[in-house]
């Protein structure tokens, strides 16, 4: 899941910092009254009904040692999973989120989680393959990269 969901979640931000670089960087300029925080990218996912418990065991198994070797390794700071109640049917059941040091741990970030998947799980293709499995038990409805503004 995560090679494929790590590749669009990047393309889309490196798309998003693109269009946008240079304001959105004065935006998030250390000020007067904040210093940048970590950047976080946050995932919504909505679980097939009847397969909630079978993609938590995927997150607590694979997801869980994908995490756990890309935080070893410096590429991420942490992660977290968050279940939430849905209001509709096309709302997310659980949010992933992935804890990265600042904007510039996202350069080359794609190959470097591809070698942890492949780690994982045996090889890249095999990760994909795992992740296109994935669809019949959850939807991914989007990601969203944010930063925190540190309040001094």
């Amino acid at each position: 899941m995560q090679c494929a969901l790590r590749r669009m979640s990047i393309a889309l931000i490196m798309s998003a910092v693109g269009l946008a670089a240079i304001p959105a960087r004065e935006a998030l300029a250390n000020g007067t009254d904040y210093n940048d925080g970590p950047v976080v990218n946050v995932s919504a996912i909505r679980t097939v009904d009847g397969h909630f418990d079978d993609y938590m065991h995927w997150l607590s198994t694979t997801w869980k040692k994908q995490e756990e070797t890309a935080k070893k390794a410096g590429l991420v700071l942490g992660y977290h999973v968050y279940t939430a109640e849905p209001r509709g049917p096309s709302d997310p059941d659980i949010y992933l989120v992935v804890e990265y040091k600042n904007w510039a741990a996202l350069d080359g970030l794609g190959s470097k989680l591809d070698a942890v998947s492949a780690q994982i799980e045996g090889s890249v293709e095999k990760a994909d393959q795992s992740e296109a499995a994935r669809v019949k038990i959850r939807t991914i409805l989007g990601s969203e990269t944010i930063q925190e503004a540190v309040l001094k």
